[in-house]
């Protein structure tokens, strides 16, 4: 599929490679140098997906990416220099989709993007707002769950919260940290650890074999994400 991606790259040559790229594969890509000027052409163009360099001139990524998610939806994927895993988790918790870190192919790059680009254009949710992910039925309203068989599924308030926030999102990486504010706003003390515990008991409620899942899936050192099913757990994008 066709898109517009703005490329938001201080380092003027590697913005050029990625232009290439996306050129070669029918994308129309827009260049800028610094945050402020991708601030100001994802608010006046409107893109389609953000390739956001943490480190920039004048407003760094993850400001760009703080500031761009309290006013839209763009998929972004940052990338950087840095590789340790406060960074990657700082840009995760701020709203990025992806994170990528420095030197990075960019073969691997636009496969990343090619993934984003699909997930944003995947069928919106029914009319009357349940959630299907592959086999996975769940319906906000009815605070109902219907599991791979097409049985009910019992689940207590915190796990369908952890489960109704993946399915708004198929595919998308949260970390315990995003999870647990979207899911436990009336437990302030509750801990991550809560999360992992939500998972589990999901996955033996949900998963064929819950020690080899294929819906609830981890993606090692980042969090958890909701797939249709049949797809490996991945490995992070983190440093290795």
């Amino acid at each position: 599929m066709s898109a517009h991606i703005l490329v938001a790259e201080d380092d003027v040559r590697q913005a050029q490679v990625l232009r290439m790229y996306l050129e070669s594969e029918g994308h129309r890509a827009t260049v800028v140098h610094d945050g402020r000027e991708a601030v100001d052409t994802a608010r006046r163009l409107r893109p389609d997906l953000l390739v956001l360099d943490v480190m920039m001139p004048k407003v760094d990524g993850h400001d760009v990416c703080r500031i761009l998610r309290q006013e839209s939806d763009i998929p972004v994927l940052m990338v950087t220099a840095r590789s340790d895993e406060d960074d990657l988790l700082l840009g995760l918790d701020l709203g990025a989709d992806d994170y990528m870190t420095k030197p990075y192919s960019p073969r691997e790059l636009m496969a990343r993007i090619r993934t984003l680009l699909r997930r944003v254009a995947r069928t919106p949710p029914s009319d009357d707002g349940v959630l299907r992910v592959g086999p996975i039925t769940v319906d906000p309203l009815r605070h109902e769950v219907l599991g791979p068989s097409g049985s009910p599924v019992v689940c207590t308030r915190g796990e369908f919260a952890v489960l109704a926030a993946l399915a708004a999102e198929p595919g998308r990486v949260f970390t315990r940290r995003q999870l647990l504010d979207r899911t436990r706003g009336w437990e302030t003390s509750s801990s991550e650890r809560v999360i992992d515990m939500d998972v589990m008991h999901l996955r033996k409620k949900l998963e064929p074999d819950p020690r080899r899942p294929e819906y609830l899936v981890t993606v090692h050192g980042i969090g958890y994400k909701l797939t249709p099913g049949r797809l490996p757990v991945e490995r992070g994008v983190g440093p290795r």
